[in-house]
């Protein structure tokens, strides 16, 4: 509840504090305001129930040091609620598919709430190498997402995957396909990037929120302040 986390707050503050630089009256107040209270001392009660007094406040916020200690604070909470909701296996980068049998153990046996993106490609095919470069990219920024790749030649079922539907994308999610995307690169600019390809798939609701960049985000902001 709110007092739990104000709690929290004034705990983190005083842990965060070095005790060399901060004054004896300082340390004390956060000290009393942090300590749980002791329901058998009558000073305690009438010490911790009393309005914290505007001379204290002003003692406890009017330094910097505090500002910095309250966005540090606000992170590390950022932090933890994303490290709770964000369960499942992790990845963080693209996967070399090497044979057909490969590419099927992916599918069948991943968990069944991770999604898969493979990317069918060929040397020299165009489009091939831009859509590589921007699943490295995006394999970093979801790192809940398998991005996989895989040559055309390698699958074993090459006649099914000639150059005229290259470069396609296939998206599986509990060993069930999903959507694919043939000569996917048509639907991009001649020259496209890692941003084109992650709009296309948003459209089609294939991606999770982007944790990382929320709290990369939040930290460019409070820098900014």
């Amino acid at each position: 509840g709110p007092k739990g986390v104000i709690n929290d707050w004034r705990k983190f503050k005083l842990e965060s504090e070095d005790s060399d630089s901060v004054p004896p009256s300082k340390k004390e107040i956060l000290r009393q305001l942090s300590s749980p209270q002791n329901r058998d001392d009558k000073d305690s009660k009438e010490r911790f129930s009393r309005k914290m007094s505007i001379q204290e406040y002003e003692l406890i916020h009017r330094d910097k040091e505090d500002e910095n200690c309250l966005r540090k604070y606000r992170r590390q909470c950022m932090q933890d609620m994303h490290q709770k909701l964000s369960f499942g296996p992790r990845y963080g980068f693209v996967y070399e598919l090497e044979t057909g049998e490969q590419f099927l153990e992916t599918i069948e046996k991943e968990q069944k709430i991770t999604t898969i993106i493979v990317h069918i490609y060929e040397d020299g095919i165009k489009g091939c190498d831009a859509l590589n470069n921007s699943f490295t990219c995006l394999a970093a920024e979801y790192p809940m997402v398998k991005f996989c790749k895989i040559k055309a030649s390698n699958t074993g079922a090459g006649d099914r995957f000639s150059s005229d539907v290259l470069p396609t994308l296939l998206v599986y999610k509990g060993g069930e396909l999903i959507s694919n995307f043939i000569s996917v690169s048509e639907q991009f600019a001649e020259e496209f990037f890692a941003g084109d390809v992650e709009s296309f798939l948003n459209e089609y609701g294939l991606l999770p929120e982007r944790e990382i960049h929320a709290l990369d985000q939040t930290n460019m902001e409070e820098d900014i302040e």
